[in-house]
């Protein structure tokens, strides 16, 4: 993600075509996670469908090596995400079925994630300073293999199929809070599309080398890795509603950072550390409250929609917009819109979210998860 913007610039393509590219990433988490669940309540061993969909990805990936042109780019990039965006959910369900009643240890093995993130894009950073951007679809083709290799050695033989589910639309309508909720998750994954798809080029705009950029991209999620350690200690004197807001205003105040403050080093490290509340704090009260929301047989369609609503329309919309107004209005302007989005969402969450509920949730490990 960090070095995608960067590889699209260097092959010669504009902003426009950059977020289309993250726009289809995004897009196809409306589809892929529900699609996957479908087919994997058939089997007895998910790890299966796993396995498949790694294998497309690095079959799909390492097609960017034949260096094709952007309709062959876009093709290529629906395949991958489409398979890595299935894959991702289905791997957490297997993970949180083997853990029983020790949901409390996800936190756990998921900050292995974060940790991953932190050392791979630091090294990626450090052999591009080395090599060139050329190299990148390489670097990431090897990590999906590595990926893919892990997948076999793992297995779920002997797994009780679930009872059919019920209805989550019908509860969806029903209830204010619920529709707000979702309005305020894809608000505010719309607002990141400027991050995830231009951010790097910011930076590079800015001078910073490869290994500086991902060192910056790290801090984020050391940032994240903090915050879960100490997240279950904060719900104990904290209510949700009362998280939700703070990340939600830490957040435009992290996007005006960075639209006004970028060429400012020390601003650019506090904008990063903001990540925690921005992604960190935000996603875990999400994940809770999706939780709440979506009882028993539902649990799981409702994070399916969590993920669709927010990370699938919310952040193909947001790489979209930001895509289109990257060259017209720059980097100050994007980021302020992405600043206004957040500010819509806090006024949403204030107005109907958890409005007249200051309950405390008890901390899970069900609420960690990494960018």
């Amino acid at each position: 993600m960090p070095y995608l913007g960067l590889y699209l610039k260097s092959l010669g393509y504009v902003a426009a075509q950059v977020g289309l590219v993250f726009a289809v990433m995004q897009g196809t988490k409306l589809v892929s996670p529900g699609l996957l669940a479908l087919l994997s309540a058939r089997l007895n061993n998910r790890m299966q469908l796993v396995q498949l969909a790694s294998f497309l990805s690095v079959m799909a990936y390492a097609c960017l090596l034949s260096d094709p042109d952007f309709l062959g780019i876009l093709l290529i990039v629906f395949v991958f995400s489409f398979c890595w965006n299935a894959m991702l959910p289905q791997f957490e369900a297997i993970t949180l079925t083997k853990l029983g009643q020790q949901t409390g240890l996800y936190s756990g093995i998921r900050l292995w994630g974060s940790i991953g993130f932190i050392a791979t894009v630091s090294g990626v950073g450090y052999v591009l300073t080395k090599t060139s951007l050329n190299e990148w679809p390489l670097l990431v083709s090897v990590c999906l293999l590595m990926i893919l290799i892990a997948s076999l050695t793992l297995s779920e033989k002997g797994r009780v199929k679930p009872a059919k589910r019920g209805s989550v639309m019908g509860l969806l309508l029903k209830q204010k809070t619920i529709i707000a909720f979702f309005f305020v998750v894809f608000l505010l994954q719309a607002s990141h599309g400027a991050y995830y798809a231009f951010f790097s080029i910011l930076l590079d705009k800015l001078n910073y080398s490869e290994i500086e950029i991902g060192q910056l991209w790290s801090l984020g999620v050391l940032a994240e890795i903090v915050l879960f350690l100490v997240i279950q200690r904060v719900f104990h004197h904290l209510s949700l509603r009362f998280i939700l807001l703070l990340s939600l205003l830490l957040t435009v105040i992290r996007w005006l950072m960075i639209a006004w403050l970028a060429d400012h080093l020390i601003i650019l490290v506090v904008a990063q550390f903001l990540h925690a509340a921005s992604f960190g704090a935000f996603h875990v009260v999400g994940i809770q409250l999706t939780h709440r929301y979506f009882k028993g047989a539902m649990q799981e369609k409702g994070q399916a929609l969590y993920s669709s609503v927010g990370y699938g329309a919310g952040g193909m919309l947001g790489g979209l917009i930001a895509g289109l107004l990257w060259d017209a209005f720059g980097a100050e302007w994007v980021f302020s819109m992405a600043a206004l989005l957040s500010a819509i969402a806090f006024l949403v969450a204030w107005i109907w979210v958890e409005k007249n509920n200051d309950e405390d949730l008890e901390a899970t490990g069900e609420g960690v998860s990494s960018v």
